[in-house]
């Protein structure tokens, strides 16, 4: 069985401790799983199921836990499944694909669970079924690889002794290692054309003497490649260049659309600065549009390079019809729409509600906010822009109104405190809570219980194979 990672133990020299015949007992934060120590500590493992029985090579030790890797199993549980991706184990972007998809479900639900009564001391109904996702894989509409003259190698390469001559990569970033990429040739998580794409790109610039980027020296040409999909069919392709090289520029973005001429936009970055955010740069357009639609309902949704959308366009659909039910809409009700990003859920139940006033920080996502609004025929949705916890304040109040409902999506690190604060303050008859991180969701939601019951909880699965989920909880006021 393949364990080849970013912290094999082939690449430390420090001595290292071994248990044997440790059985994996359960599933842990972020990916990892859980066995027991001799001596009763807990060891965090990488390349496990619960289930198996394993012996360990200790990568970590602090006072209280071990980290580890499983050397040899001795057992396999019957969790276990086929991994469909060739990558699996050095990838590092799917860490459950070797579960099934119901444990994997099982897991998910718990750990919301676990992270609202043991972080949050909380009372809580009986939780909602997980809601599954239909498709388990290719559900994303976005995804971004990196170039790189000096990919990863793995350890079946090292060993063999063989000159390795191409070193050229363009795949995804080793999990810890900044300027390490694995070189993938087949990627399950996005819908064709895009492994298509990303394999043309790759070849015609290795024909044409197009060279990949370094992230240490900081040279190279092609640096990232984007390529978002949506449910209404069009594609979105953009190619950051390190260097500004019209002529090689040009031959490869002609040759792209020349190949794929159903790619909708076809946009470009020239980025000279050390890191890879495309947010403080110019987009140009070489092709088609500058944009793409995405659709819900009816509703139509612009989405350009910088926008942000749920990388999973059918459970988006199934979370905001979740929130839309919590909400208990009777068309009389001010709802507030905080951290509302590109405003697809305060447009997603505006014609249930009175009025909808959407707040975000980004300045670009307000902007599209207010075109997707426009387009929408929505006259009783508004968006304002500022940082949260200032411009959510009791003048903001006064001016736009008292709200019957507010929901909150925050990102992964939750609430300020001043946010939870004025919330209090406001003291609306419900509350709906979306987060994407149920420990910071469980550590607002504690400072809220004075005066909050939780009616329902609801959590999501926005990510099959990976330990990622998304949760929906209804507070009511006591």
């Amino acid at each position: 069985m393949q364990f080849d990672c970013y912290f094999c133990p082939m690449r430390k020299k420090k001595k290292r401790q071994v248990f044997e015949q440790v059985e994996v007992i359960d599933a842990g934060a972020r990916g990892k799983t859980i066995g027991k120590a001799p001596d009763g500590r807990v060891i965090f493992l990488t390349n496990t199921v619960p289930g198996d029985i394993v012996d360990v090579l200790t990568t970590k030790k602090r006072k209280a836990y071990f980290e580890g890797i499983a050397t040899h199993f001795h057992r396999l549980s019957d969790k276990r499944v086929t991994p469909n991706c060739q990558h699996f184990g050095v990838c590092g972007g799917c860490k459950w694909q070797d579960m099934g998809y119901e444990h994997q479900l099982f897991y998910k639900q718990r750990e919301v669970e676990n992270n609202l009564r043991r972080i949050g001391h909380l009372e809580l109904p009986e939780l909602l079924p997980i809601i599954g996702s239909e498709q388990r894989y290719l559900y994303r509409n976005k995804m971004e690889f990196s170039f790189s003259d000096s990919r990863w190698m793995t350890l079946e390469e090292i060993n063999s002794g063989l000159e390795i001559k191409d070193k050229n990569a363009l795949g995804f970033h080793i999990p810890g290692m900044w300027d390490k990429i694995l070189d993938i040739e087949k990627c399950h998580l996005q819908q064709d054309p895009s492994n298509a794409i990303r394999l043309e790109v790759k070849d015609f610039a290795l024909k044409n003497g197009l060279s990949f980027f370094n992230p240490r020296n900081q040279h190279g040409l092609l640096r990232t490649l984007m390529i978002r999909t949506a449910a209404t069919g069009e594609i979105m392709v953009l190619v950051q260049f390190f260097e500004d090289s019209p002529e090689k520029r040009e031959l490869l973005l002609d040759h792209l659309i020349k190949t794929f001429p159903e790619i909708t936009a076809l946009l470009y970055v020239i980025n000279e600065k050390q890191n890879d955010t495309i947010y403080d740069q110019e987009i140009r357009c070489h092709s088609g549009r500058d944009h793409i639609f995405e659709e819900m309902e009816g509703l139509q949704f612009k989405i350009n390079a910088k926008s942000f959308y749920q990388t999973n366009s059918a459970q988006a659909h199934e979370l905001y019809k979740v929130v839309r039910d919590f909400a208990g809409l009777t068309g009389e009700e001010l709802v507030y729409d905080l951290y509302t990003g590109t405003g697809t859920i305060a447009q997603f139940i505006a014609k249930g509600a009175k009025k909808v006033v959407g707040i975000e920080s980004v300045p670009d996502a307000i902007v599209a906010a207010k075109e997707n609004a426009e387009r929408n025929g929505l006259q009783n949705v508004v968006f304002f822009v500022g940082d949260m916890k200032t411009v959510f304040n009791p003048e903001f109040i006064e001016a736009h109104g008292t709200p019957d409902i507010i929901i909150t999506d925050p990102p992964r690190d939750g609430m300020h405190k001043d946010v939870v604060r004025q919330i209090l303050e406001i003291a609306p008859q419900r509350v709906i809570y979306v987060s994407c991180n149920s420990a910071t969701q469980a550590r607002d939601l504690e400072l809220m219980k004075a005066h909050y019951g939780v009616s329902r909880v609801q959590p999501v699965d926005m990510f099959p194979q990976t330990h990622h989920v998304e949760n929906v909880v209804l507070l009511e006021k006591l």
